[in-house]
């Protein structure tokens, strides 16, 4: 499910809403995806929220996280979240085999959610879309070019 740090599948964004069939990317993200977005080209960061937002929603529903509005705004939420999906993308991918690990990572899951904390409206991914790509703007990501 996570793509932050990981193989990238070939596969489209996916089953996230109205904003699923924003297309293929025109080119593939480079391996050892990174898990800030800081040094990262226009189109390159526009695709690193991208799978980001993927990942937040899958986390979410997947261990009930309480996911607030503008965690992209926040730098704390925002390394958190990155670091949980690279996290648990290792143990899907089979990259990591270590139940114990596994287990830490569930546990840590309240420390996570502390984290997540600041905030005063529930993250609404259908509500909250619009704001998100507002922001991605504001900070100088683009969205890559369409396939000609």
């Amino acid at each position: 499910m996570s793509r932050i740090d990981g193989e990238w599948p070939d596969d489209e964004i996916g089953d996230d809403g109205p904003w699923e069939d924003e297309g293929p990317w025109e080119r593939e993200p480079p391996r050892g995806w990174p898990m800030t977005w800081r040094e990262l080209a226009p189109d390159e960061r526009w695709m690193w929220f991208q799978r980001l937002w993927v990942d937040v929603c899958d986390l979410r529903e997947r261990y009930r996280l309480s996911v607030r509005a503008q965690w992209w705004a926040d730098e704390v939420q925002l390394e958190v979240l990155a670091a949980l999906a690279a996290w648990v993308q290792r143990y899907d991918s089979g990259e990591w085999d270590d139940p114990p690990g596994k287990l830490s990572l569930l546990f840590d899951l309240e420390r996570v959610a502390a984290a997540l904390r600041d905030g005063i409206d529930p993250f609404d991914p259908d509500r909250d879309r619009i704001e998100f790509e507002r922001h991605l703007l504001s900070i100088g990501a683009e969205p890559p070019a369409a396939p000609r």
